[in-house]
């Protein structure tokens, strides 16, 4: 039986529309709106580097301009609708999908007492009845207000003091969960002063057969389409083997069925998708034409290798490469127009001076850049302005460079 083929333009379509990509950039983003749309994500990656805005607040800004980091802040430290835990990485996660991290806290358990066994400094299985005594006894704490006595080592960023280590375990595996940031620093607290008992309650948790269902399905519904081991890579906790056995079952019970993805180069991938993928109503209108400027970290392109695929668009980011080996620059913001990757910019707000720098901005081979598109990427950092927390741009003089 031949396999359905999903156009490279259609497939873009529709992984632009799973990723709120594809309607125009506009509403409420406070409260219940941003609370949808985060769901409607699965989850948002946060990062520490605020070069212009952190990697979480652009996220949430390209879909919804009239956001703001407080709104962020409101519900996940005082409404309580999102927790902190790890997919691939850290992210605020809606706070109803906080039972099916029970199979990752009970892996990451076992996993890291023996990782960090070996890779951090001895004796911080010893620091974990200290620490959640005073925790218990003073509050909610930082990495910074515990282990004071402990001598720090210097050998970089993941050379934690016992301490730091035993409340970096204790929350991946459960006992406490982050409680907020100050500043980019975790705050840590008993779980069951964060998290509603009837989510953290083991009877409640769902067994590991389900949460695979669970991860596979709502990966596969928020991707559109992909392969056994992209949906076990998109929450980041189950295994491609259990993704594999999932994508057999589904396909037995004719819940999924396989297709064949275009690539931008015309060749064609092979997937796995909804059966009535071809009839998806995002195939059928073409996505906004706003420019808008994504992160590095958008969920749309984590997936170095798929983003490539399915849009041609090669993208490192270069923040951990040398200055005189980088191409582009230490941290370039992919740009995105309609359903294309348009170029990328380096900029960079310094607050001090009130000034959003634009050193560089490159167009994507084939991408005529003219006075239409300058208009549109003026808008688009006119609309950053706020966001970065400044209120002028300044452009280098030979800002727009040829394609490399």
């Amino acid at each position: 039986m031949t396999r359905p083929v999903l156009d490279n333009t259609s497939a873009r379509r529709v992984f632009l529309d799973r990723h709120a990509l594809h309607e125009p950039p506009q509403g409420a983003a406070h409260g219940d709106p941003l609370k949808t749309l985060i769901t409607r994500l699965g989850f948002v990656q946060l990062d520490s580097i605020n070069t212009v805005a952190r990697a979480h607040d652009l996220i949430l800004f390209a879909r919804r301009p009239r956001y703001r980091p407080k709104a962020l802040d409101t519900l996940y430290t005082r409404d309580r609708a999102l927790f902190e835990h790890w997919t691939h990485d850290a992210a605020v996660i809606p706070i109803e999908f906080y039972p099916q991290w029970h199979m990752r806290r009970t892996r990451d358990a076992e996993r890291l007492k023996k990782a960090w066994s070996k890779d951090r400094r001895a004796g911080f299985e010893a620091q974990y009845q200290t620490v959640l005594d005073h925790i218990r006894d003073n509050g909610a704490c930082s990495s910074s207000d515990v282990g004071t006595d402990e001598k720090k080592g210097s050998g970089g960023w993941w050379d934690w003091h016992p301490s730091k280590t035993a409340l970096e375990y204790l929350w991946r595996s459960g006992a406490l969960a982050v409680t907020g940031r100050s500043g980019f620093q975790k705050r840590y607290d008993l779980t069951e002063r964060v998290i509603d008992t009837a989510l953290t309650d083991p009877a409640n948790a769902p067994g590991t057969e389900e949460t695979i269902d669970w991860c596979c399905s709502q990966a596969l519904d928020r991707l559109g389409f992909a392969s056994h081991s992209e949906l076990a890579a998109f929450w980041g906790h189950i295994r491609p083997a259990e993704a594999q056995i999932w994508v057999k079952q589904a396909l037995a019970r004719g819940t999924i069925v396989p297709v064949d993805i275009q690539s931008a180069d015309g060749s064609l991938r092979a997937a796995y998708a909804r059966p009535d993928l071809l009839d998806d109503p995002a195939i059928q209108s073409p996505p906004s034409p706003r420019l808008r400027i994504l992160s590095p970290f958008d969920p749309a392109l984590r997936d170095r290798k798929r983003a490539e695929q399915l849009f041609g668009f090669h993208y490192r980011i270069e923040v951990f490469v040398p200055e005189p080996k980088r191409t582009y620059g230490y941290y370039v913001f992919p740009i995105l127009e309609g359903d294309r990757l348009v170029g990328r910019i380096d900029m960079k707000a310094f607050r001090a001076e009130d000034t959003l720098r634009v050193r560089a901005c490159w167009p994507e081979r084939g991408i005529r850049w003219g006075k239409g598109r300058t208009a549109a990427l003026m808008a688009e950092l006119n609309r950053i302005l706020n966001l970065a927390g400044v209120s002028e741009i300044d452009f280098a003089p030979d800002w727009l460079r040829a394609p490399l």
